[in-house]
């Protein structure tokens, strides 16, 4: 698995529900998403993550304070559908406390790095809604840059969203 200097990431468990849920259930950090889940959209959420796992070999994975054991939220590797192809995607919710110090970035180039050494990827992408200003910065730290605007419909709203690589 994936370890950084402050970070462990592991796959997701049943045990990782309620940290789930102090992420998709959180106005501020959902906003990209037109709101927050249900419980049941939760579950979903981590259904899915764990059918990746089986599919693809990966997915968002829980990301872990090595200092503190805190959960910090699910980052990883996604496929996305990005008009007529399928992307590998890097993705990225942290809880809203752990928000500006760093750790989505760290996060995040440590999954670009195993998607291009570890899975010899071609290629990783971002894909952030239009108003999502910071997720935006986080893919440029990764060394990304914009290069393409499409429309995605997510949960019955057109949502505007980029392409960085």
């Amino acid at each position: 698995m994936i370890e950084t200097e402050r970070l462990i990431f592991r796959e997701l468990d049943q045990q990782d529900y309620a940290d789930l849920c102090d992420i998709l259930q959180d106005e501020e950090t959902m906003t990209a998403y037109e709101g927050v889940f249900s419980d049941a959209q939760v579950q979903e959420w981590l259904n899915k993550q764990q059918d990746n796992y089986e599919r693809w070999g990966f997915g968002l994975w829980a990301v872990i304070e090595k200092a503190t054991g805190d959960f910090v939220g699910q980052v990883g590797l996604t496929m996305q559908r990005v008009e007529d192809e399928e992307v590998l995607e890097i993705g990225y919710l942290l809880k809203r406390k752990f928000w500006h110090q760093g750790f989505a970035t760290e996060a995040a180039l440590a999954c670009k790095k195993y998607a291009l050494e570890t899975m010899k990827a071609e290629q990783v992408t971002c894909t952030i809604r239009d108003t999502n200003i910071a997720s935006q910065k986080v893919a440029e730290r990764l060394g990304m840059t914009r290069h393409k605007r499409y429309v995605k419909c997510y949960r019955g709203v057109d949502m505007p969203h980029y392409l960085y690589y």
